[in-house]
């Protein structure tokens, strides 16, 4: 069917058509949803097992390897990589790319079902294994919630207050707090007072579960009502627990009365007359932040799949700015990440480009064709770009980094069909043809032609959209809206051009209706070339070919890069300290980074987030996982063009000022990308202690090292870590009744602590930790003494007794 003729024939109808094209296109732009980037699924879950007391050799026989084979009995599964440290067992699972994102809440099912069976062939002691398939998820807002002169505890306050409003913003699925203490009560005991007093642990544990127990006192009915019995009596305030009456036990009393001669069985004591009850937090913590130096707590928040990213932030930030205005003076919000306005920067920059590639055309055509052939190219360029967004928005295809990509890789083919038939009109009409027989035939015969390039230049992206990687799918978009778009404009020069250059044109003067086009001085010169070219035809083609042989040669100097860096205003350090440093020394190292960063003009803040990565605020970068020797510093920039050169700078600062650590700073990439840009991996069966395995692993990391094109090196081993090893004695042992589980019990409660019950605060569950006090935890010199007491035993013996 002949396109052209279709639509002269039925002008009206055509003009309303192009007509509600363009509003339908222009409303549907504003409805489309804006990202920074495009949704692609991250194909992996990780399970999280505790096993707490356990050594990693333990953790990765028991635990790990269990976890690991009832996973590779499915088949989706890719790659499983797990990682086994004291107490803890992490397994990562990807599954292959094969997959669609649609099929992935089904494997992940079936990967909850895998890990339920083997939970009963865990052993004794394990939690339960925690499967955490929102990996992908992506908090694209993030915040730093600082207090100065104020208390950690309202800091906290106040950030909770923040998340509970900001989860009420339209478009905000999940709101999550970074760097939260985890708050407990303290009770610091002194070991040579609780000997004196002829108190246990046991005596403790039993008072306090069933003092602050829930009961269950039933009812009664009185008269036509019906009452509620509840016993009062619970811990209101940490004062309560301080005041709690504890009455030694029977075997407390014995051992008292072989002591000293004293039966005190009768007597009771008070908590606050053997300790000191505090409240406090962790010790120690499990990740801090800070921003700018000052420690803060992180707000992050995430977006309902599928809306305009730009509204979101805007809605945040009109909420932020009522709640800020409440807030005290010195509590500040500071912004970390802030998404909505990378997206908004890059619709507006196309905008931009988009503009400028409209007047640009505008004014060639009119400079080179007239005014009236730039009205009617720029005018299908425009109804083009219009029409792509009805067709992206009806695809449910979201504004971001591909699809705007591809919009404008496609601008400068849009106006190439229609280029070609507004010539051909023109041309003909030039030599006197009818005009509707002019408009016809010039879309009629390069109809197939056009159609055929406008596939081929299609169809030479469809290999990224056909890859199953995760790469694919990223860029997945960027061949629909080069297909939805040039195939549109293919339509739009096959109608609306036609008709448009029937009402624009104007006709030929009589006295020109004879004369030739192509007479101009240009065609002249450029006939006159071209039969220059053919006639010294070796020459030409020799010419080309040196062309070729050197562009193939310049092609090697060519940066080759599938996704390049991301043009953000901020860039990562990964700061690992040697494995077992304390987090409080992780902390005290970066203040001097911090310090310097802060320092730089260039540098406008600095977030730090110790003793994990933060979360996945951009998607194509994966958070690191919980270390208490490892930090992440996100520095923002005044302009992103100075990051080289202050990744040059500080590179050789950090060697020189933490030559312990290993430091690596890298800026944020574009696409699917990964910390390390590739990996050894030494498999062997080794010795018990992984010895042969860690010395073929150091000599592959020196040789990378020395190979001057690698710049940061490490394995995923790290270095070892020393222990304190308490020798139990099994003779002696029996003979005082002290098995290992006492061993444990004692050293843990003499520096770490023991939970001994719990304290109900509103909505938190607080755990009564009891430990030694400040002086007897850092004489550790003392560890020898340190009395263990057996459960159903009448003494307690030193360590040194049994070890």
């Amino acid at each position: 069917m002949n396109l052209a003729k279709l639509a002269i024939e039925n002008r009206a109808v055509s003009y309303f058509a192009v007509l509600l094209l363009l509003v339908t296109g222009a409303a549907s732009f504003f409805s489309l949803g804006q990202l920074e980037d495009p949704e692609f699924t991250i194909k992996v879950a990780v399970v999280t097992t505790l096993y707490p007391g356990a050594s990693p050799e333990e953790v990765e026989l028991e635990v790990t390897d269990r976890i690991e084979l009832a996973i590779q009995e499915m088949a989706q599964v890719k790659y499983i990589e797990s990682m086994s440290r004291a107490g803890l067992s992490i397994v990562k699972v990807e599954i292959k790319p094969t997959y669609s994102s649609a099929e992935m809440p089904q494997i992940w099912d079936e990967l909850r079902r895998k890990i339920r069976d083997i939970e009963g062939n865990l052993p004794p002691g394990v939690g339960r294994p925690d499967v955490g398939d929102d990996f992908g998820d992506v908090f694209g807002f993030q915040l730093a919630v600082t207090g100065d002169g104020f208390s950690y505890a309202e800091l906290e306050a106040y950030a909770k207050d923040l998340k509970k409003e900001i989860s009420l913003v339209s478009g905000v699925a999940r709101v999550d707090l970074w760097g939260v203490q985890r708050k407990v009560i303290y009770l610091d005991v002194s070991q040579t007072q609780l000997t004196q007093l002829g108190l246990s642990e046991a005596s403790l544990i039993s008072t306090l579960e069933r003092q602050n127990l829930v009961v269950d006192a039933g009812s009664l009915d009185l008269q036509d009502r019906r009452f509620r019995i509840a016993p009062s009596g619970g811990f209101q305030t940490s004062e309560d627990i301080a005041n709690l009456v504890v009455r030694p036990s029977l075997i407390d009393s014995l051992q008292s009365g072989m002591q000293g001669g004293r039966r005190i069985s009768s007597e009771l004591i008070r908590i606050r007359d053997i300790g000191t009850i505090r409240r406090g937090y962790a010790e120690p913590p499990v990740s801090l932040m800070r921003y700018n130096g000052i420690p803060a707590i992180g707000i992050s928040i995430t977006n309902i799949s599928g809306v305009n990213i730009v509204d979101v932030g805007r809605g945040i930030d009109v909420r932020i700015a009522e709640l800020t205005a409440n807030l005290p003076i010195g509590i500040e919000v500071q912004r970390v990440h802030w998404q909505s306005d990378i997206v908004a920067e890059a619709v507006n920059a196309f905008l931009i480009n988009f503009g400028q590639a409209v007047a640009i055309v505008l004014v060639i055509l009119t400079l080179v064709m007239g005014w009236r052939m730039g009205v009617i190219i720029g005018g299908a360029l425009v109804a083009t770009i219009l029409g792509s967004f009805l067709f992206m928005a009806l695809f449910q295809i979201d504004l971001q980094r591909m699809s705007l990509g591809a919009l404008v890789i496609a601008l400068g083919m849009m106006v190439d069909n229609a280029i070609v038939v507004a010539d051909g009109v023109a041309v003909r009409l030039q030599k006197g043809m009818d005009r509707t027989k002019a408009a016809i035939e010039s879309a009629q015969q390069p109809a197939i032609p056009l159609l055929g390039a406008t596939v081929i230049a299609v169809m030479a992206f469809y290999p990224i959209f056909a890859s199953t990687e995760s790469a694919g799918e990223y860029c997945a978009t960027l061949f629909s809206v080069v297909a939805i778009s040039l195939m549109i404009s293919w339509v739009v020069s096959m109608t609306v051009t036609p008709l448009m250059c029937m009402d624009m044109l104007p006709a030929p003067k009589t006295a020109d209706a004879d004369k030739d086009p192509f007479d101009t001085v240009f065609f002249r010169n450029f006939r006159n070339f071209l039969a220059t070219s053919i006639r010294a035809r070796w020459l030409t083609i020799g010419i080309a070919l040196a062309f070729l042989a050197l562009s193939i040669a310049g092609f090697g100097n060519v940066k080759r890069l599938f996704f390049p860096d991301s043009s953000m205003t901020k860039f990562m350090v990964d700061y690992w300290a040697p494995e077992g440093t304390r987090i409080e020394q992780v902390a005290a190292d970066l203040k001097l980074a911090e310090a310097k960063f802060l320092a730089d003009e260039r540098v406008s803040s600095v977030a730090s987030y110790i003793g994990a990565g933060p979360p996945r605020f951009y998607l194509p970068v994966e958070p690191e996982k919980p270390y208490s020797s490892y930090a992440q510093l996100v520095v923002n920039v005044n302009d992103f063009r100075s990051i080289p050169d202050i990744l040059v700078e500080f590179d050789e600062w950090f060697r020189n000022s933490f030559p312990q650590a290993s430091v690596l700073m890298r800026p944020f990439g574009v696409g699917p990308s990964m910390t390390w840009k590739f990996d050894v991996r030494i498999i062997g069966p080794g010795d018990a202690d992984g010895t042969t395995l860690r010395r073929l692993a150091g000599e592959v990391e020196d040789i990378l090292e020395a190979n001057p094109l690698s710049g940061f090196v490490r394995t995923d081993w790290r270095q070892r870590v020393q222990k304190i090893v308490p020798a139990y004695n099994q003779e002696q042992g029996r003979w005082a009744a002290v098995t290992r589980e006492d061993v444990a019990n004692a050293t843990k409660r003499a520096f770490d602590g023991r939970v001994i019950g719990l304290y109900r605060e509103r909505d938190d569950l607080l755990p009564i930790v009891m430990r030694h006090a400040e002086e007897d935890r850092r004489n550790v010199g003392g560890l020898d003494v340190v009395q263990v007491r057996p459960v159903l035993s009448t003494h307690s013996v030193p360590l040194s007794q049994v070890t």
